[in-house]
């Protein structure tokens, strides 16, 4: 059975003609710039300003080494036993040597690397030289120096990410001994009959050397599925044939392929449809009847597909005749599923360091929330193995774009190749996991930021891969694309129309990204911003660091001025941060319910965005650096509850003498029948007053149903008043929600600070 060896690692740095100098520790996985930093002892990058200091380190050569002895490995190993190193991943252009020797050279973080290591000595180094990163010459100091690289552009600076670009040994490397051969799944490619009765799937195996006694003699490798519980439902097994034609790869000539059928699998399903059921695949290796290799891994059977949204198909009325959106329903395993969920983006600044412990920490804020679908964002990396796996387990649909964002990615040769050897590693790993449901392009590249277009070679060049390597999985070349939607990202926009009247006038048949911003909360801020800058916030301090001031707009993401007009001036950092965040949870909120309620034609709601890659002074995310909800996430696991009672209104401040008026609804993206309920409408402005009761009929799975509208004459008060929506016999599907109220006359002296205090308590 093979064996792995880890390590220690050193790292030193340099700019050529120089050669490098002093050594320090090095942490593999994790980023050049954290190692040589710590030992330099430069200032804490995610402080105030500092993120600065570090930026000559996107200069510089990073070299990486390690020393063994030969004995270390082989002792009391056969002849024949053979060493690997094995790395998952590099960030970016590297170069890996053995005693001086290059064994392998390239460009690129996302694909893996397997390298037998030949001519062992009794005292061995290896190295790996990272250069320093790329960027095109004569662009401006922005993402537009990563438009000729798959480096996630990201790391060039965001309006919530600083200019801090890694690069080094990212993912996990170690050293592999195989006495034995060794096998790799290549493959397993499932198909379901159109009644989902019949399961048929094919296994795909490479091994890595020829077997003794061959195809005649010892030889055999085994596949088996197991159901969760561990009983085997199928078996088969091949001699283990020697053939050089298998193109996985892989790159050593054996393999197997393997067919097989199940009748009535259990399906994967999104956790909030079904069980996201996993099997489990084993493949054994055999020589002279032992076992010499064993590889497990779960897999799933699952069919999607995008279809044209509901009504999509009548637009437009008049010539040209032909579709004018992009089908973007999802349906899974036949079943169209509103897709509720959320742009993900790196949750690290320094991905390397990402561990299995951290993504579950967010995953599990995902699911939840209610979410059933995470888009991997096209600026950021493709995540590490254990994202995957989590994701698989816990029933969440993986939107997966490339590393391609807001940039025009040329159509040169040199680059397409990189992209090319990138997107086939990409496309190899993830098409393994059920929980992969949509390949995309990129970000924002069809749009006059980009110029990016269907004819972009690098787009073409991507939805062939996929069609190749995964035909099942639906492609997109890019989001938006034609009736989707990007935005609104603010509370108020410059037209003075607030979130809620923006989406009552949208149509759109998917709402990808979508935001609402709010500060951080009180101990993010001071562990990030100087004490005497805490207050009151300014553009000329460590609040623009951190993306309070000129990151989108001048003063986003804080946006100070619209939360005093809906509070009032407020006088300490605690009033400012409750008022906005306040503002972020009752938007997002609306958004969520508002995109449901234009079902069928809208069929997808994922805001923007989930997390963060470090402290920010405020932004849209719903969960603080490194995992820390804001209050927005409660309400937002509210609005995408399956089923709830749910309000349509026109805005969230009224003045006295309007007269306010509330349309009733059941959202239900519920697989199951709803039985018929009675919804009670109260409205409470200090004391309760019923306002309507509707006889709400039985729906049918996914189906919604509006009801009555509600009104009130809007009285003078004080600055806050709610609806309440009870549902008889399921108090769980209820809502409330509150709204800002203007009187004519000042109420009294100081409602501003009362107007502040009475936040928290709406939240």
């Amino acid at each position: 059975m093979r064996t792995n060896h880890r390590f220690s690692w050193e790292i030193s740095y340099f700019t050529p003609p120089e050669h490098p100098k002093a050594w320090y520790p090095a942490t593999v996985p994790g980023a050049a710039q954290l190692d040589v930093g710590k030992a330099l002892g430069l200032p804490d990058p995610y402080f105030a300003d500092q993120a600065k200091e570090w930026a000559w380190l996107e200069d510089v050569t990073f070299v990486y080494r390690t020393g063994f002895r030969r004995d270390d490995l082989l002792a009391g190993q056969p002849e024949g036993t053979q060493v690997w190193w094995r790395c998952g991943g590099i960030d970016y252009r590297w170069s890996v040597a053995l005693n001086g020797q290059v064994l392998e050279q390239g460009e690129g973080m996302f694909r893996p690397l397997s390298l037998r290591l030949e001519h062992l000595q009794d005292d061995n180094v290896l190295e790996v030289t990272v250069f320093p990163v790329p960027k095109v010459a004569g662009r401006p100091n922005d993402r537009s120096q990563a438009s000729a690289s798959t480096k996630p552009a990201v790391s060039y600076g965001w309006d919530w990410h600083p200019r801090l670009i890694p690069s080094g040994l990212w993912d996990d490397a170690w050293f592999e001994v195989r006495p034995q051969p060794v096998l790799e799944l290549v493959n397993f490619e499932p198909g379901l009959s159109a009644d989902l009765s019949v399961a048929r799937f094919t296994v795909d195996v490479v091994w890595d050397r020829p077997l003794p006694g061959g195809i005649h003699q010892e030889g055999r490798v085994r596949a088996r599925l197991r159901e969760a519980k561990g009983e085997a439902i199928w078996d088969a097994s091949q001699a283990a044939a020697s053939d050089a034609g298998f193109g996985s790869g892989a790159g050593k000539g054996t393999n197997a392929r393997f067919a097989g059928t199940l009748h009535n699998p259990q399906l994967w399903w999104p956790h909030d449809q079904g069980t996201p059921y996993l099997y489990q695949l084993e493949l054994t290796l055999e020589v002279a009847g032992r076992e010499v290799d064993r590889l497990v891994r779960t897999v799933g059977f699952r069919r999607i597909r995008l279809v044209t949204n509901e009504g999509a198909w009548n637009e437009p009325a008049i010539f040209p005749k032909t579709r004018s959106v992009t089908g973007v329903q999802f349906e899974v395993n036949g079943r169209g599923v509103f897709a509720k969920g959320t742009n993900w983006v790196n949750p690290e600044v320094f991905p390397g360091t990402l561990t299995a412990g951290r993504y579950e920490e967010l995953l599990d804020l995902a699911v939840g929330a209610n979410f059933n679908i995470v888009r991997v964002w096209g600026g950021g990396i493709v995540n590490k193995e254990a994202f995957h796996d989590l994701c698989d387990q816990k029933g969440l649909l993986v939107w997966q774009e490339f590393p391609l964002a807001c940039n025009n990615y040329p159509d040169e040769p040199a680059y397409l190749a990189t992209l090319a050897r990138e997107a086939d590693a990409i496309v190899r790993r993830l098409r393994l996991h059920p929980s992969t449901a949509l390949w995309c392009g990129g970000n924002e590249l069809f749009n006059s930021w980009s110029g990016m277009d269907d004819q972009s070679l690098a787009l073409r060049q991507l939805g062939a891969i996929c069609l190749a390597l995964d035909p099942g999985t639906p492609f997109l070349p890019t989001s938006p694309v034609m009736g989707m939607g990007h935005g609104p990202y603010v509370f108020r926009d410059d037209a003075g129309q607030d979130v809620f009247e923006v989406m009552n006038k949208a149509r759109c048949t998917a709402y990808t990204e979508f935001g609402v911003p709010s500060p951080s909360s009180v101990a993010v801020l001071q562990g990030i911003i100087p004490a005497d800058e805490l207050w009151p916030p300014l553009p000329t301090t460590a609040w623009t660091a951190h993306h309070g001031f000129d990151s989108w707009q001048p003063t986003t993401w804080l946006m100070p001025e619209v939360i005093a007009d809906y509070f009032g001036p407020a006088d300490n950092l605690a009033l400012l941060i409750d008022a906005g965040q306040t503002l972020q949870a009752e938007g997002y909120r609306y958004v969520y319910e508002e995109a449901r309620r234009q079902k069928p034609y809208c069929s997808m709601a994922l805001n923007w965005c989930f997390n963060e890659p470090w402290p920010c002074a405020a932004n849209n995310s719903l969960v603080m650096y490194p995992a820390q909800p804001k209050p927005a996430l409660a309400a937002v696991r509210q609005a995408c509850r399956p089923v709830l009672a749910s309000a349509r209104y026109a805005k969230f401040r009224w003045t006295e003498g309007e007269l306010w008026e509330a349309e009733l609804w059941l959202l239900n993206d519920s697989p199951f029948d709803i039985p018929a309920v009675t919804v009670s409408a109260w409205l409470d402005d200090g004391e309760r007053t019923l306002l309507a009761t509707w006889p709400c009929p039985a729906l049918a799975p996914g189906v919604n149903a509006a009801g009555p509208t509600v009104r009130w004459p809007v009285r003078s008060g004080g600055p806050v008043f709610r609806l309440m929506l009870e549902v008889d016999g399921a108090a769980d599907w209820g809502s409330e929600y509150q709204f800002r109220r203007r009187n004519l006359v000042k109420v009294q002296e100081g409602t501003a600070r009362m107007n502040q205090t009475e936040t928290r308590e709406a939240l």
